[in-house]
């Protein structure tokens, strides 16, 4: 099995995790870095435009911060409460097939809400994961030299207002929901950490990994500090 480094770094600016993830992929593609990484983390709120984006799709510009970004997909939000996974995986040790790679994401987060009792589904034709209808998950890689950085964004406890301020993805009429809603649970029972041990379970399973678990704000504080260090 394949080691996965995975680092929970807490509440992260985005330009500094979009640092974080050109950096990693790089020395993983130049081979200096010699094992998969899955960062978790939240960021402050933000809008994030895919290559496939709309300028029609951002509703709201005001008062939040929009950036243009690599990956495939529309346009999305980020922001508290909602888990934000970058893989940094080397595909070349998996399967050098990008459909592959984005069903398998889906699976391992179908298989997350599944541990925590939410039934989710694909949606033929659209990329991420699904509920009862609603969309739960968001879904945009990008892979170079079959390295790939970007990910997913599931919302656990995400005030969901916030999608009102764009066409999330780019799909007209989406409704959007989060784990604690599909759950019924409130947000002060553990349920963002069941959450991430949900997701790491995930990929465990489906990218048959295994999972060396690096937590709290010291080893974000570390990983950025050696980032910092290869940037000088």
């Amino acid at each position: 099995m394949n080691a996965l480094r995975v680092i929970q770094a807490g509440s992260v600016p985005y330009q500094e995790a979009l640092e974080w993830q050109r950096t990693l992929a790089e020395d993983r593609i130049a081979g200096r870095l010699s094992h998969d990484v899955l960062l978790l983390l939240e960021h402050p709120p933000v809008v994030t435009l895919g290559r496939n984006s709309h300028a029609a799709h951002l509703l709201q510009p005001a008062g939040i911060e929009v950036f243009e970004v690599e990956r495939g997909g529309d346009i999305t939000f980020h922001g508290p409460g909602q888990l934000v996974g970058y893989p940094i995986l080397d595909l070349r040790a998996y399967k050098q097939d990008l459909h592959w790679y984005l069903r398998t994401l889906e699976q391992a987060l179908i298989d997350a809400l599944g541990i925590l009792g939410i039934p989710a589904e694909r949606n033929p034709g659209f990329t991420g994961v699904w509920t009862r209808g609603k969309k739960i998950a968001s879904i945009g890689i990008h892979v170079k030299q079959w390295v790939t950085w970007h990910g997913f964004a599931l919302n656990v406890t995400t005030d969901l207002a916030h999608f009102d301020r764009i066409v999330p993805c780019g799909i007209q009429g989406v409704e959007m929901t989060s784990v604690d809603r599909e759950a019924g649970r409130g947000t002060g029972d553990g349920l963002w950490q069941e959450s991430v041990d949900a997701v790491v379970k995930g990929f465990e399973n489906v990218f048959q990994v295994n999972p060396i678990l690096k937590n709290g704000p010291s080893e974000a504080l570390r990983l950025s500090a050696v980032l910092n260090r290869a940037h000088a």
